[in-house]
């Protein structure tokens, strides 16, 4: 049942891309030929208008087909009017930016509906308290909850951490309530070595404490939701962007790359903790769409981009036989991350 829901959450974020890049070519008078979800043997056909919707046998992708447009061999054009080649520059470019878009804005909405379902949050609870610790030398004890720490409001346990490494001075003033009585603490935190998310070597400030366990959940409502969905749409796409930039100088080894099976068997995995996590996973995988389309890579939509930029500040777009070279070698270095992936994958499930 979650690979099911894993290849139904695929389709539809692909979908989705290609609905925005449908729905702009439409608005310029861009005839599309084929919108498919999926590669291959056609499952499904049929012709609504001037446009072939379908499904395909392999569900790991998807496209839709201009007229005048054809990644596989760019010099396949048409000088009709409502072929793609002969509009303008920067339509081309809104007609390529807005299937990333499109993901975006899905991630956005995803996010919205999470924060009215409900955002589960660790309350600050103090669990358990750690031996020869800042906290333990202070009076810290399992079960007080830490109201403030340096005057700021504590509300969430997420909260602590951020407020303990925001901190520029040596000690912090933490505010706790313990058996309905309010108590003021000064704790030196220790500064540790650690690494980052992406296995960077950082320095991190703890104070040695572990949560209760007692949870909340938090609904936003409509203008806090608007709030919660931009702030977390932005946050997810600066992290694929980081992640993609360290990915190329080298700063995160390429083992760390996963394929189609990660990302299947991580939707699976979500399906089965609930439906926030399956919208919260969604939405990443949406934000991650996005990003990685705009990358420079000629086979891409941001490839395409940078065709239709030299365009604009040249005056001319690049010869046939540049676009045709560009676009093969766009494609071999996708297919090489793809099996790359894939190779990463198998690594992962032979090594458990």
């Amino acid at each position: 049942m979650g690979i099911i829901v894993s290849l139904l959450v695929l389709s539809f974020l692909i979908f989705f891309h290609e609905l925005g890049h449908f729905a702009a070519a439409r608005f310029f008078g861009v005839q599309v030929d084929v919108f498919s979800i999926g590669f291959g043997k056609k499952l499904f056909s049929k012709m609504i208008g001037k446009t072939e919707w379908s499904i395909s046998a392999i569900p790991l992708g998807g496209y839709v087909k201009m007229k005048g447009q054809d990644d596989s061999d760019p010099t396949k054009v048409s000088n009709d009017e409502d072929s793609y080649n002969t509009k303008k520059p920067w339509q081309r470019i809104v007609i390529l930016l807005a299937g990333p878009f499109a993901n975006f804005l899905l991630a956005f909405f995803l996010y919205f509906a999470i924060a009215n379902i409900g955002v589960p949050k660790m309350l600050p609870s103090v669990g358990v308290v750690g031996e020869d610790t800042p906290a333990l030398h202070a009076g810290l004890q399992k079960g007080d909850k830490i109201l403030a720490i340096n005057l700021t409001p504590v509300s969430y346990w997420e909260d602590i951490g951020k407020l303990i490494n925001s901190s520029i001075s040596r000690s912090i003033h933490v505010l706790i309530s313990r058996n309905n009585e309010r108590i003021d603490l000064e704790i030196i935190p220790k500064v540790i070595e650690d690494k980052n998310i992406f296995e960077e070597p950082i320095q991190r400030k703890i104070i040695g404490i572990s949560p209760l366990g007692e949870q909340t959940t938090v609904t936003y409502g409509l203008t806090g939701g608007i709030n919660y969905a931009w702030d977390e749409t932005r946050k997810a796409s600066v992290l694929i962007f980081k992640s993609v930039q360290k990915l190329i100088t080298g700063a995160v080894s390429t083992d760390k790359l996963g394929g189609v099976i990660t990302i299947v068997d991580i939707t699976a995995k979500a399906s089965h903790a609930g439906i926030v996590a399956l919208l919260f996973f969604t939405a990443l995988i949406s934000v991650n769409l996005g990003v990685l389309n705009l990358l420079p890579i000629p086979a891409l939509d941001g490839g395409h981009i940078m065709f239709n930029l030299y365009e604009i500040i040249r005056g001319k777009a690049p010869s046939e036989a540049t676009l045709y070279r560009l676009t093969i070698g766009g494609w071999a270095l996708l297919l090489g991350l793809m099996f790359l992936g894939l190779y990463n994958d198998i690594n992962r499930l032979i090594g458990g």
